[in-house]
């Protein structure tokens, strides 16, 4: 029989944090990063299957903040105008304090390239939000959270 994992155990999300390039981020409301696998068909004689082959990886990410300063233009704004690739890190840290031991999973997410600069978006009765997609190209897991 598997063990079974109570509800206060699941983490949530609101205890997550992030610094960029040292700087923490407070206005953070949500951070997504994932690794997509790129690969090539292997055909072969005698196999109806389709066989892969990992030749590389791209990493995809999604920064998600309340609009209350200009943060974003400040990192990035001028450079893009001069035509310079800002490369960032982000080390994301989500620990809720109702789990077991206090463990905390970190992350830090390397070369990071933002995809876009939203300059202005904002709407009558309605919370200021900044999106921010971007890519990187290496990644660290600074600190993982065992399973019991």
């Amino acid at each position: 029989m598997a063990n079974k994992i109570p509800g206060y155990r699941v983490i949530n999300g609101t205890w997550g944090e992030i610094w960029l390039d040292g700087e923490k981020v407070s206005e953070l409301t949500a951070l997504s990063a994932k690794i997509e696998l790129k690969k090539e068909d292997v055909n072969m004689c005698g196999v109806l299957a389709k066989e892969t082959k990992i030749t590389g990886w791209e990493g995809k990410g999604t920064l998600k903040l309340h609009k209350v300063n200009s943060r974003m233009a400040i990192k990035l704004g001028e450079a893009i105008k001069k035509g310079r690739d800002i490369r960032l890190t982000i080390v994301s840290k989500l620990a809720d304090p109702d789990t077991d031991n206090a463990q905390a999973e970190r992350i830090a997410l390397k070369n990071v390239s933002f995809d876009d600069l939203t300059l202005i978006d904002f709407e009558a009765k309605a919370l200021g939000k900044v999106e921010c997609p971007f890519t990187f190209t290496d990644y660290d897991f600074v600190d993982l959270i065992k399973p019991e």
